[in-house]
């Protein structure tokens, strides 16, 4: 569980869509208190202040937004010293050119692309870590979000790889930081419909991937909440001794090889008859249970 009021810093909110938003929230429903960064004021007002019309303006009005580009190593010192004491800290941050690092063909010449989304999506995690941890007094949890770096999908491309490197780069901070008390993670998510995901060239393919590959239900939609769970998870107090992991919450795809068989897919209801047979064993157990009394 999260410490009550324990601070908890969410980075890369872009809107309501985002894990960043659903993470958030779960953090403050279990107690504890959220201070989010957009990369700066041009962004927040083009995706938050405009683009989130399911809050009223009293509701964005309480959240506690700062701005942080995280390739600034200065911003990322000041930020972390203007708030002080932490217990935790969400690294919900990546980017890519679309036009250079997505789409059909991995080549491009455009290093200079490549280098900036490794960067932001990779490298970017040190720099935070690295002045996170000095406000950790007690020891925190550092929480980055991956997406299924041990294989390659068409059209994510550099993406894939900056995702491969980001979560070597976990284990590596977890090494270094451990003699701080520190925890560093990761959450691997199955393909979900946010904002930074609508930059994916054909993402609608991934999602169609998911289904034939995911033993349980994937829902490209509502499923945030359940990679936000996870998330929360590795940032509260029941998971002190994990560390340097990548953990997959995906639907089980990760451990699928090749499609499911058509008897193998998710149905969407359980059928009447299994209904019936899994209350007439429960009932059957209650009666055992009460002649055993």
């Amino acid at each position: 569980m999260i410490k009550k009021g324990g601070t908890y810093v969410v980075m890369g909110l872009l809107n309501t869509d985002s894990i960043a938003y659903a993470t958030g929230k779960l953090i403050e429903e279990q107690g504890g208190k959220v201070i989010y960064t957009a990369q700066n004021e041009r962004l927040k007002k083009i995706f938050f202040d405009r683009g989130c019309t399911d809050l009223s303006q009293e509701e964005k009005d309480v959240l506690d937004i700062r701005y942080c580009d995280v390739t600034i190593e200065e911003e990322v010192r000041t930020l972390f010293a203007e708030i002080g004491e932490l217990n935790g800290i969400v690294h919900s941050i990546g980017f890519a050119n679309p036009k250079t690092c997505l789409g059909d063909n991995i080549y491009t010449d455009a290093v200079e692309d490549i280098k900036q989304g490794f960067h932001i999506s990779c490298a970017s995690l040190a720099t935070v870590a690295q002045f996170a941890q000095e406000h950790m007094h007690k020891g925190g949890s550092v929480v980055t979000l991956s997406f299924a770096s041990q294989v390659a999908f068409p059209f994510y491309n550099w993406m894939g790889v900056n995702k491969a490197a980001l979560e070597a780069l976990v284990r590596a901070l977890a090494r270094e930081y451990g003699r701080e008390h520190v925890r560093v993670n990761a959450v691997s998510a199955g393909p979900l419909a946010t904002k930074a995901a609508k930059s994916i060239p054909h993402f609608a393919h991934l999602a169609r991937v998911w289904k034939k590959m995911s033993p349980l239900p994937w829902d490209v939609i509502n499923d945030k909440k359940e990679v936000a769970h996870a998330v929360v998870f590795l940032l509260g107090e029941g998971s002190k001794k994990i560390t340097g992991q990548t953990l997959y919450v995906d639907g089980g795809a990760s451990i699928v090889g090749g499609e499911l068989l058509p008897r193998e897919r998710p149905i969407k209801s359980m059928p009447a008859k299994r209904k019936a047979a899994a209350k007439e064993r429960l009932e059957r157990m209650r009666e055992l249970k009460k002649s055993h009394e």
